[in-house]
């Protein structure tokens, strides 16, 4: 897509990709294989260096994944599954991607199904999306929702996901770093949640997470890296969030591959957590070691008494709403009563 254009949607209109990998295909004709590398397909919609560009419109953007791919038997994200197994990575195409530009809108549209990532966007100064469903099936593997790359001046919100892989994560490789994101009043349903990493190398700051529901996901609240890839990520606030029937609603990792090796040490400081509700499952807190330790503060954080805290090389300090309960070794005031679930839609 060019600049200064808009791909409107109609409602109830549908642009569905054709599962054929010869039509994706990057020039190598690997499109619909396996091998080290998975970079042999081309996205159903690129924008490239473009300025003041959307997609909007109440339609669907449907990339086909659980078709059968022509000339074969299995679908993209049966490919995907095998790569996992054979230890390979899937040539499969992503829904949108974004590389360069300013002033990209997505509004009100629905984007399905996707082989891969759904939305990705990288180098990107202004970046919104408002009003959109990210909608995939919760065991399709690797279908991203949202994932916004060394980028700045990024707004999601208002919208829903539901996918086989993170919903939201914000990535800092060695192409650029992150800073000055909002995700504001959304739903997330299936998927692992909103995710800060793994690659944090080139440094993320100055998240606001507001007004979120998550029902089901398998982590809510994420920050995770390691030495391979890690970097600084701070000033990070998460407020007023729900988190019902969710695995590890809050989980905060330093070795998300424990065997990862290497001198780029993840470093979270100065990260916020304020009337957070959840109904229980596993609380994280590991920072990297005594001279990089994780550092949160809980004000308002609330979940059932006895849900498990795992914390290591933290300094968790305790703000005047409480947290309940309290991690081990950390004294303060209990929460009160939680008011971040109440009138949470479904």
């Amino acid at each position: 897509m060019p600049s200064r254009v808009t791909l409107w949607l109609a409602p109830g209109a549908t642009l569905r990709a054709i599962p054929d990998p010869r039509r994706f295909d990057a020039g190598q004709g690997l499109c619909g294989t396996i091998d080290a590398k998975g970079h042999g397909c081309r996205p159903l919609i690129h924008l490239a260096d473009a300025t003041d560009a959307a997609i909007m419109g109440a339609g669907t953007i449907d990339g086909a994944g659980g078709a059968t791919m022509a000339g074969g038997t299995e679908t993209w994200w049966q490919l995907a599954r095998r790569a996992q197994r054979e230890g390979g990575k899937q040539n499969v195409p992503r829904l949108v991607t974004v590389d360069g530009g300013r002033n990209l809108v997505l509004y009100a549209t629905r984007f399905a199904n996707a082989a891969n990532f759904h939305v990705a966007v990288n180098h990107v100064r202004g970046f919104t999306a408002w009003g959109v469903t990210i909608d995939a099936p919760a065991d399709a593997r690797n279908t991203d929702g949202i994932d916004p790359g060394a980028s700045e001046d990024v707004t999601i919100a208002h919208s829903r996901f539901s996918t086989g892989d993170d919903d939201i994560a914000i990535k800092a490789g060695n192409g650029g770093g992150v800073r000055y994101v909002s995700i504001l009043d959304s739903h997330v349903h299936a998927g692992h949640g909103v995710s800060i990493g793994s690659e944090t190398v080139s440094g993320v700051s100055d998240v606001l997470v507001r007004g979120l529901t998550f029902d089901g996901t398998t982590s809510g609240l994420r920050i995770k890296s390691d030495p391979s890839r890690g970097g600084l990520v701070q000033r990070i606030r998460y407020q007023d969030i729900c988190l019902r029937g969710v695995a590890r609603p809050i989980d905060f990792d330093t070795r998300y591959d424990p065997k990862a090796q290497g001198g780029s040490i993840p470093v979270y400081r100065d990260i916020v957590l304020a009337n957070v509700e959840g109904d229980g499952g596993q609380l994280i807190a590991r920072g990297y070691d005594a001279r990089h330790p994780l550092d949160v503060t809980l004000d308002g954080v609330r979940f059932p008494a006895g849900t498990p805290w795992q914390v290591a090389n933290a300094t968790l300090h305790i703000g005047p709403g409480g947290a309940t309960p309290l991690p081990p070794g950390v004294t303060g005031p209990a929460a009160t009563v939680g008011t971040a679930c109440a009138g949470a839609g479904q």
